[in-house]
């Protein structure tokens, strides 16, 4: 058993400690000229006009392309592969598999989520058997086809709801439990329930989805003698390093990975993949360069899912509001291979509302398909679908208004942390100004005014929320360079991978520097030539280096003060930057343009380096969220309108109001797909295999399934503990709400209460006619 606060976790695979470390502190910005301020991203012209050039853009001279022979079955042993006929066909250059003489292609790597490269025994449908390289990717696919495979197909099972049955086919021979369960308890559940005025029990069921970015999956290699360079779509650069590295027994310093846009990645981007590895040993025996671009199709086979989850939730409430016990069972679907099924699944039953006594088992189990990885919150958006449905209906049970309830609950200290007090705590300012902003109680009585004459039927939900991670931290270090001109370069190993990074930075030196931040060249994303940095996932990335890169662009204007100080013999402490100018204090009419300072063009530039320091000790730094929704559901069809959206974010200090909006607005589309749309379908009785992976039949929410009026209300409370900055995650929290506002909004409009997500037209037409039938 687990007591709290006990183990740690990891967030789209970051680690979050549970005692962070002391750290210096740094005066915050009290007015600001930039931060804060909408901004349009300083890349802007080269993502809408086409120049960048992301890794699927790359092309080198004498380069090949690679295609993968994946398994066709969810469970196969490979006895054969016969490539003797694709060896022979026009344009192929090279062929691999487990059957070729190569050691790397059959040894376990850890960063293969501990299995082989090409596995004999494969635990899904699209895992690995070989590989082709060809002059082009016709030719490439052609011997893809043309490679013969010996299979012994297995009996398999793909659905976790039914792996742990004693007759299920084991997907390992070990069984099909990753782990032992894995409880967590405080207080005494049943002295809890006992104390209660009301219990409620129910059972939820959140479908897996797929990641599907916009920019498919891939990556370009590249051999200089023993020396690899890697272009790759990827969410941290770092990160490709070390598990290419590894695979393939290189130091560190013989692999680049250059990673300068990425066109979506949503967790599914923060590892190196099996193809990563596949195109170095491509183009290491082809001698020639090999880019390797995984299909639309093999994107939702290979490259991780936020899994299936299952959740059986019984809560107990006083008729005042007060709960008094929460008692949570959880599984999930890890995949063929152990990665997370139910990372993090329980976490907002344990923090998000104070219960004293809550008791939450997590089981962790293997099916024949594709493994999961983190996707936007890993586990908290299923969790807050059934917590936050629950919520709804114990207010209901005590005739109390959703929002007071949650208002009655509203945590001080992270409970499941052993009662760290949060740095700040914007719940209730989520819940309080956004119902405010919302017209939440004028719309549920005009809506109760209405009544139900007509098979248009109106409803309003809302859903609170907080994000496990969000807080960042080190390490991360960042170096800025001052010119003699007044330019100015950054220089930091985080990628963009399309939030608006690279703006905010470039918000923050500009802050400091007094320069116009379009103005600062940026290096960025490339293990090569920039600073260390962790992967961009967790909504750490904001928070992580912004306070680096304050602190870099402090270091320079210490210095840049320090030299002018001398010149115009003022003391540096009465001196500050406005402009492009040093200015005095007491006296503005006192000043000197930058590049006028004789001592800085001898210089030439002026170099200041950032460090990430630790985190607030003893405290919990977490954001916040609070989102509400009005719908219009059709009595007749099932069919869900969405009309309005509004998410209340505390989610520390804004530092771009442009980007911050478009973060907020990106996850509730996410979110509206988890709750109306979204849901990996598995032929489970005859042939194992997915049956909509693609665009079309897998629906992803458009334009006509977001509603055109959705409202961001930042919750902006000074934060001078959490960083010097001030700031907190915002991309997760921006998603975790969504799907429990929904359902609570179509249950507020029919009386009807959807437990599975997503809530179709035919899955709420059927409920509609069985409520009427039991009528």
């Amino acid at each position: 058993m687990r007591k709290e606060p006990g183990s740690r976790y990891y967030v789209e695979g970051i680690e979050v400690p549970e005692t962070p470390e002391p750290r210096s502190e740094q005066e915050q910005w009290t007015q600001t000229e930039y931060v804060g301020k909408p901004r349009p991203r300083v890349d802007a012209y080269e993502r809408v006009s086409g120049s960048a050039v992301y890794p699927s853009d790359t092309y080198l001279p004498r380069m090949l392309y690679g295609a993968i022979l994946r398994c066709p079955h969810p469970h196969a042993v490979v006895k054969g592969v016969d490539t003797s006929e694709a060896e022979k066909m026009p344009g192929v250059r090279t062929v691999i598999s487990a059957f070729t003489p190569d050691d790397r292609a059959t040894q376990p790597h850890s960063e293969l989520i501990h299995t082989t490269l090409f596995s004999t025994r494969c635990r899904y449908e699209g895992e690995t058997v070989a590989a082709v390289a060809a002059e082009t990717p016709y030719q490439a696919w052609d011997a893809v086809r043309a490679i013969q495979v010996d299979y012994d197909v297995l009996p398999f099972v793909s659905d976790e709801r039914r792996a742990l049955d004693p007759d299920a086919p084991k997907v390992h021979d070990e069984g099909n439990q990753v782990a032992p369960t894995d409880t967590y308890e405080r207080g005494d559940v049943a002295q809890g329930f006992a104390e209660a005025d009301v219990v409620l029990e129910e059972i939820y069921r959140a479908e897996c989805e797929i990641h599907t970015p916009m920019e498919l999956h891939g990556c370009v290699a590249k051999w200089d003698g023993d020396s690899l360079t890697v272009w790759e779509s990827t969410q941290g650069v770092y990160n490709i390093q070390a598990g290419l590295a590894g695979a393939l027994g290189l130091p560190l310093s013989k692999v680049r990975v250059v990673g300068h846009y990425m066109g979506g990645g949503f967790g599914s981007k923060l590892q190196a993949g099996k193809y990563t590895i596949i195109a170095a040993l491509l183009a290491k025996k082809a001698a020639r360069p090999v880019k390797l671009t995984l299909t639309r199709e093999e994107t939702y086979l290979a490259v991780g899912n936020r899994p299936a989850s299952n959740m059986r939730l019984k809560a107990g409430v006083k008729q005042d509001g007060t709960l008094t016990a929460l008692e949570y069972v959880g599984s999930g679907a890890s995949g063929g291979y152990q990665a997370g099924g139910t990372s993090l699944l329980d976490w907002l039953v344990r923090d998000l509302y104070t219960c004293p006594n809550v008791r939450t088992e997590l089981t962790n189990i293997y099916v024949n398909a594709g493994p999961a990885r983190p996707m936007r919150g890993p586990g908290h958006p299923q969790c807050a679908w059934a917590l936050d449905q629950m919520m709804d209906a114990l207010a209901e049970a005590i005739g109390m208004d959703p929002v007071e309830l949650r208002l009655k609950n509203v945590p001080t200290v992270s409970q499941a942390r052993g009662g760290s007090p949060y740095t700040t705590t914007g719940l209730k300012q989520c819940l309080e100004e956004g119902a405010a902003a919302f017209r939440w109680k004028e719309t549920r009585a005009a809506i109760a005014r209405e009544g139900n004459t007509n098979h248009l039927r109106r409803g309003v939900g809302m859903a609170g929320g907080l994000w496990a991670g969000g807080a960042g931290g080190p390490p991360s270090t960042v170096i800025i360079k001052l010119f003699s001109d007044g330019s100015v370069n950054l220089n930091m190993g985080a990628s963009d991978i399309g939030t608006g990074t690279k703006t905010v930075m470039a918000m923050v030196a500009a802050e400091e520097l007094s320069v116009d931040p379009d103005a600062i060249q940026i290096e960025h994303a490339d293990t090569g030539t920039t600073q260390f940095a962790t992967a961009s996932g967790g909504s750490k990335t904001v928070p992580t280096e912004a306070p680096a890169v304050r602190a870099a662009a402090l270091d320079v204007k210490r210095q840049l003060l320090d030299l002018a100080a001398g010149e115009m013999g003022v003391e540096a402490s009465g001196l500050t930057l406005k402009d492009g100018k040093v200015v005095s204090i007491d006296d503005p009419s006192q000043e000197r343009e930058i590049t006028a300072l004789r001592s800085l063009r001898r210089r030439r530039s002026i170099t200041g380096v950032g460090y990430r320091g630790p985190n607030p000790q003893g405290k919990a730094v977490n954001p916040f969220a609070a989102q509400f929704c009005e719908v219009e559901v059709n009595t007749r069809t099932g069919e869900v309108k969405i009309l309005r959206f509004l998410a209340a974010h505390d989610s520390g200090r804004v530092m771009n109001r442009l980007t911050y909006q478009n973060q907020v607005f990106g996850g509730i589309t996410m979110g509206i797909g988890l709750a109306m749309t979204e849901a990996r379908v598995l032929d489970g009785d005859q042939t194992g295999k997915m049956v909509n992976k693609n665009w079309h039949d897998y629906k992803l929410p458009t334009a006509l399934d977001v509603p055109a009026d959705m409202t961001c209300v930042p919750i902006e409370l000074e934060d001078p503990e959490a960083n010097s900055v001030g700031a907190k995650g915002l991309g997760e929290p921006a998603t975790i709400p969504t799907a429990a506002a929904v359902a609570n909004a179509v249950y507020h409009a029919t009386g009807v209460r959807i437990t599975n997500t997503p809530i179709t037209p035919m899955r709420l037409a059927q409920a509609l006619a069985d409520a009427r039938k039991g009528e």
